[in-house]
């Protein structure tokens, strides 16, 4: 719950935005030059929305984001101008940017700030496929030169898979902590004691969230560790939560999955299943999805808790579903993967392997997932038809991140690997002290992961451009030397 302290700071923030932007479209400027970013932060490839007001009319005024020239605007009457479309480039490392307008006489110019961030907020991330599409360091070419960055020793194994938000990695180990460490340094932020901790934190709004083998469900400040509420099940706690719509879904091994309120913490309604709830929810279109060691995977309103659908699998279902594309895509016990109409519920396609307690992960088409009989999988995911599988040295219960052409995956004979996402060419490897089930989160050219040796890693390139900040791009706003965006006739 956001103290009055940070309701007024946030209060603020929003009426601040909103009386420049109004003063900017009705071309208030004090005889000064001023630009208005909306948002002001996001990750590449996001839209901006840049007006300005200040410039002397009929001025041409171009638009920069960095040293690169994006748009031309032509003030008005007012001298200003509204709502001109830029995009942040999908190249855009992470830090801070700058966007410039300059008036083509030379006399007026101006900028503003725009943060560029990627964060893995979650087990699934918020798209429900394991999938970073923003990620523009580690590629094919390069992931070869991984090299370990840094670890954080807790005191005992780590199942729990890393969220990355804001600098900062949030993980829980088996010594009834969840940890922040600083992403940059491996410095501890803050740890905060729960039961042992399976589950994989999800930050949303400036608070993190856990399920924990002590009944409880978890909200936490960001920030400072603090407890905001807990909720307790009626046992233990070691599905992953997933944040949207300010609402935290969750699954227990009472066999209920819950709906809880982000902010407070109260039940808003939850659902009995046959059996424990291993699976992690995963939501999409308002509807969650989750499965059961009852042999199921059901689809429930996100909004109500009313049962859509079911579909019945062979076995156990604690592998947690994805969701791309209008289909649910899932592992099961002695069984293999399956794809299901997520309207429908009806089976699209299965595929047989080992036992999948590993989730997928969906990207440009492929369903990538792990399985017991040590292979990783890339799977067709119209057809399901098999592409290609590596055989790692070990059971494969850790989860694939897929992130620029990349496939990264834990396995039981101790390694995290880089896979080629399109020919299953191993590309990079690391072995660590014991088994790696923790899922890997890849952002900002680094990838993080938990081992059984107690350990969070941190994996990135010799001197790697993920730890180059972007304030050096500042450009002078003045001097920007590009030539000019021509007007459309």
């Amino acid at each position: 719950m956001l103290s009055n302290a940070q309701h007024r700071a946030w209060t603020g923030k929003q009426v601040g935005l909103v009386g420049i932007a109004v003063l900017l479209l009705a071309g208030f400027c004090f005889g000064q030059p001023l630009v208005s970013l909306l948002p002001k932060e996001g990750p590449p490839t996001t839209n901006l929305l840049v007006s300005g007001c200040g410039f002397t009319p009929p001025a041409a005024i171009d638009i920069y984001f960095d040293n690169k020239n994006e748009a031309l605007a032509m003030a008005n009457g007012a001298g200003a101008f509204s709502q001109i479309v830029i995009q942040a480039p999908a190249s855009a490392l992470s830090g801070t940017h700058w966007v410039s307008v300059v008036d083509r006489s030379g006399h007026l110019a101006t900028q503003e700030r725009f943060d560029v961030y990627r964060n893995w907020t979650e087990f699934h991330t918020k798209n429900m496929q394991r999938y970073n599409p923003y990620e523009n360091v580690l590629n094919v070419d390069n992931v070869g030169n991984l090299r370990m960055k840094g670890s954080y020793t807790t005191g005992r194994e780590i199942r729990s898979s890393p969220a990355v938000v804001n600098g900062v990695v949030y993980i829980g180990s088996f010594d009834g902590y969840l940890y922040a460490v600083n992403a940059r340094t491996g410095a501890l932020e803050w740890s905060y004691p729960t039961g042992t901790l399976p589950s994989s934190p999800a930050v949303a709004n400036g608070v993190v969230y856990v399920g924990s083998y002590d009944s409880n469900v978890y909200a936490l400040d960001a920030s400072t560790g603090a407890k905001v509420w807990s909720y307790r099940t009626n046992t233990w706690v070691n599905s992953s939560p997933v944040v949207t719509s300010g609402v935290v879904y969750i699954g227990s091994g009472d066999h209920s999955v819950y709906a809880l309120n982000a902010r407070t913490g109260a039940k808003l309604w939850s659902y009995q299943a046959g059996d424990v709830v291993h699976s992690s929810p995963a939501v999409a279109n308002g509807v969650v999805y989750f499965g059961s060691e009852d042999h199921n995977l059901y689809a429930l309103n996100a909004s109500t808790g009313a049962k859509l659908w079911s579909y019945q699998a062979e076995y156990h279902v604690d592998s947690s579903p994805a969701v791309a594309n209008g289909v649910v895509y899932v592992g099961a016990i002695n069984d293999g993967v399956y794809a299901l109409d997520a309207h429908t519920g009806a089976k699209l396609w299965s595929y047989k392997t080992g036992s999948v307690l590993s989730s997928p992960a969906v990207a440009n088409g492929v369903v990538y997932v792990g399985s017991h009989d040590k292979n990783i999988y890339a799977l067709d995911a119209g057809t399901g038809t098999k592409l290609w599988s590596y055989q790692t040295g070990g059971f494969v219960e850790s989860s694939p991140a897929v992130a620029n052409g990349v496939v990264y995956v834990g396995s039981n004979d101790h390694n995290v690997y880089a896979l080629n996402a399109n020919t299953g060419a191993k590309l990079w490897s690391y072995q660590t002290g014991n088994v790696v089930d923790s899922s890997p989160a890849v952002v900002n050219g680094a990838v993080y992961v938990g081992s059984w040796d107690g350990n969070v890693y941190a994996f990135a390139l010799p001197r790697g451009l993920a730890e180059q900040e972007a304030d050096w791009k500042r450009p002078d706003p003045n001097k920007t030397g590009e030539k000019p965006v021509q007007p459309k006739p």
